[in-house]
């Protein structure tokens, strides 16, 4: 079959009429993946759009919570914005539980957690500080350490540990406890070992319906559990172990939500700003958890202020261990375990005021994370038993398992007369500033 020049020539490239139609063809097709680009574009827009707007929504929670704008400008104030997250830095962790319908209890900081964060070398310090260490505050006398929230707010907690503690701070986190079921709930419930039955109707959320009953050995706790864990102080050394647990809680969720996949992260953070309040940003927490996963070899040291425990005017007191203190802050700068530095105890007896005092005595103290009772303490059971007549304040610390509620009604605020004429050799020094 002889096709002819005519015949091929219509289908060459030369041909006007094939050229037209190739272009017409092509136009065509652009303008399809154009419209399908620009679509693509809408979509993506609009869900960056979306997400733009719900994470500053989760951001403005995180940063804001209940606090007022002075509030926040204070805290801001006292605090040192770390170069960057992958270097190490402190944060202040606060506790409040403030109970529901309950105005007696008023405001006050029961947990209070110095961390350092390492991100370089995958590791977490935390280092507490007593609710009842002693504190001289300007324009309120003697007070207890709990006391500081109720007087100066964040911010004041905030820099009474950098007087303390010897640091400067970047960052803060402040951590409703009475909501923090939520957030473990939004984990999925958290492991923890328990080292004695907790049987604390006081510890229960009313509310919950539920009287919880926690066994001994290794638990997974939902989210009500979790919260009886941490208040519960129906202890031998009450606050001792309560303390200890609540640093338990923290580790847990830490290592919740590090197993966790990415792309549930802002769920969970989102769930964690009903709780808390936190100068940190969702980002900046994300880049922290990938940081930590990366590696996955998290390692966390945990420990308690060097003190010794004291009555003064018939209040009792946690002294810090200034000496001792300054000795376990080089410690957590270099890295190392904190627990390994106690307190030799109070100064000896011919030392001390012994007409208005009674202070414990040094005793071996347990080692590793400071479970059971924490090491740094010196003795502490004698911190819950005053004398008889001493006409101790009941509560902040000094109620004992058998006879007072669990939380006590002591605000740490302190107006004894006489509390702050106590001699000096009553008050342990504090410690260098940075």
């Amino acid at each position: 079959m002889k096709y002819g020049g005519a015949t091929g020539a219509q289908y060459s490239r030369e041909n006007p009429g094939y050229s037209h139609a190739v272009q017409r063809r092509s136009g065509r097709g652009k303008k399809i993946a154009l419209c399908i680009l620009a679509a693509v574009l809408v979509i993506a827009l609009g869900g960056a759009s979306a997400f733009a707007i719900y994470l500053d929504s989760v951001n403005s929670k995180l940063k804001q919570g209940t606090k007022t704008s002075d509030e926040i400008a204070a805290i801001d104030d006292v605090l040192r914005p770390a170069s960057a997250l992958d270097e190490p830095f402190y944060m202040m962790l606060i506790g409040s539980d403030m109970r529901e319908n309950n105005d007696e209890m008023g405001a006050r900081s029961d947990t209070n957690i110095l961390v350092r964060v390492d991100p370089s070398n995958d590791q977490v310090t935390m280092v507490s500080i007593p609710r009842d260490t002693k504190v001289e505050l300007d324009g309120y006398g003697t007070n207890k350490f709990n006391a500081i929230y109720n007087f100066e707010g964040t911010a004041g907690v905030i820099s009474e540990t950098k007087k303390l503690l010897g640091v400067d701070i970047s960052y803060y986190a402040e951590v409703n406890f009475g909501k923090l079921v939520d957030l473990v709930n939004a984990v999925g419930g958290v492991d923890v070992e328990v080292e004695e039955l907790i049987d604390d109707p006081d510890a229960d959320r009313p509310e919950s319906g539920r009287h919880i009953v926690i066994q001994e050995g290794l638990q997974h706790l939902d989210g009500e559990e979790a919260l009886v864990f941490a208040r519960c102080r129906a202890y031998a050394d009450g606050d001792f172990t309560r303390t200890a647990n609540q640093r338990k809680l923290i580790e847990a969720i830490v290592d919740k939500v590090l197993s966790a996949p990415v792309t549930s992260l802002p769920g969970i953070i989102e769930k964690a700003s009903d709780c808390v309040t936190t100068n940190l940003s969702v980002s900046d927490i994300i880049t922290l958890a990938q940081q930590f996963k990366s590696d996955g070899g998290l390692t966390i040291y945990s420990g308690m202020v060097p003190s010794w425990t004291q009555t003064i005017d018939g209040i009792s007191y946690v002294i810090n261990d200034a000496k001792a203190t300054k000795e376990m802050m080089a410690i957590v700068e270099a890295g190392e375990d904190p627990s390994t530095v106690v307190s030799s105890g109070a100064p000896a007896p011919e030392e001390s005021s012994s007409s208005s005092t009674s202070a414990s005595t040094s005793s071996e103290n347990d080692s590793g994370y400071g479970y059971g009772y924490d090491p740094g303490y010196s003795n502490p059971p004698s911190y819950y038993e005053p004398p008889a007549d001493s006409g101790a304040d009941v509560g902040a610390g000094d109620d004992t398992a058998a006879d007072a509620p669990a939380y006590g009604s002591d605000d740490g605020a302190v107006e004894a007369p006489g509390a702050e004429a106590s001699s000096p050799s009553n008050t342990a020094p504090q410690a260098d500033a940075a």
